[in-house]
């Protein structure tokens, strides 16, 4: 097996393999393309899969020998052996953003070491002229590109007013949400698609992200990477920090909060 590429190296590597599914994922976007159901009645596109092929090339050259856990893969039945050490992808985050062609729609890329997310990317290709890039690792801290370089980012002490609250925008459930935040200061809530629910809270936007639904890994592990490196956490709701490389890769209801214990 080949030698590993170190953590920073790692980190552009796969920042340059989300821009180059990015590009994939926005031509798609330009035209009038189809949308299929999965087994699970969850809408698949073409950008979908090409975009998953782009990024599985890409890590392949970048690290050969980490296996690679991609969403499309994985609903055709071939999830590898994940071991100590994985990628975690998820092409097109917010496919229902992608077709109702709002913009919040993400590209996913993730390292998993011993159950934990090490660095991720998180791209945002249809925001801004160039798209926003968030990315993140233990050695390099959390950062995001707009289009002007990178700035670093880090969660924020909650105002006095009380907290930020950010919700799904295509899969919330508001009488759950509303029962998890009573007894809590909340000053507001907003609504976002796809990861960058994760990283709004990395950035100091928003204070807390309560889950109340089902997800797959590969739809937070980017924006969980980017999150700890920022500074935050994600836990479930009795306050253990999320793993990944579960039986059947799906998570618990989970809250991500920029705090270093959720209140």
């Amino acid at each position: 097996m080949a030698a590993v590429p170190d953590e920073q190296t790692l980190l552009n590597g796969i920042a340059d393999i989300a821009r180059a599914a990015g590009q994939v994922v926005m031509a798609v976007y330009a035209t009038d393309f189809a949308v299929r159901g999965k087994n699970d009645a969850s809408p698949v596109t073409e950008a979908d899969e090409r975009a998953e092929q782009v990024i599985t090339a890409g890590l392949e050259r970048l690290a050969p020998g980490i296996p690679i856990v991609a969403e499309e893969a994985a609903a055709a039945g071939r999830v590898p052996e994940m071991g100590e050490r994985f990628w975690l992808v998820d092409p097109l985050d917010g496919t229902k953003e992608f077709i109702s062609r709002n913009g919040e729609f993400t590209v996913n890329i993730a390292l998993i070491e011993h159950g934990a997310p090490v660095l991720g990317v998180v791209l945002a290709p249809a925001l801004g002229k160039a798209g926003h890039l968030y990315a993140g690792s233990r050695a390099a801290g959390a950062w995001v590109d707009e289009g002007e370089g990178r700035q670093a980012i880090h969660c924020r002490a909650v105002p006095a007013e009380g907290l930020t609250v950010v919700a799904s925008r295509s899969h919330g459930d508001a009488a759950a949400l509303d029962a998890f935040l009573a007894g809590r200061r909340v000053a507001s809530t907003t609504n976002a698609g796809s990861s960058l629910k994760l990283c709004l809270v990395a950035r100091g936007a928003a204070d807390l992200y309560p889950r109340l639904g089902r997800t797959m890994e590969w739809d937070i592990a980017a924006g969980h990477a980017v999150l700890a490196a920022a500074g935050g956490q994600v836990c479930d709701l009795q306050g253990s920090p999320l793993r990944y490389g579960k039986p059947g890769l799906d998570n618990p209801h989970f809250v991500a909060s920029g705090l270093p214990a959720d209140r």
